[in-house]
């Protein structure tokens, strides 16, 4: 199964993370397929980018979203689209 989920980056207590599409039974910081965009939380406001072109190929493919993912797709209004299109 495919995966759009986060792939954790950067220092110690400065985490930022990219938004990756993997295969679910690879480890979230090996392989992946493809990047999506990014997600920074300890900025003010939160910073996130994500390409609405290839997650909606993606989720229109029948990748599943994590928790948080699903949350950072909401906000940006990729969620709306693709429930559009169903």
């Amino acid at each position: 199964m495919v995966k759009i989920r986060l792939k954790r980056m950067g220092s110690k207590r400065n985490a930022s993370y990219r938004v990756i599409v993997s295969d679910s039974k690879r480890a979230p910081q090996g392989y992946f397929v493809e990047e999506l965009g990014f997600y920074d939380p300890t900025t003010e406001p939160e910073t996130y980018n994500i390409d609405e072109e290839k997650a909606l190929k993606w989720l229109n493919n029948g990748a599943k979203p994590s928790d948080t993912v699903k949350t950072l797709l909401k906000k940006s209004g990729v969620m709306a689209k693709y429930h559009g299109n169903e």
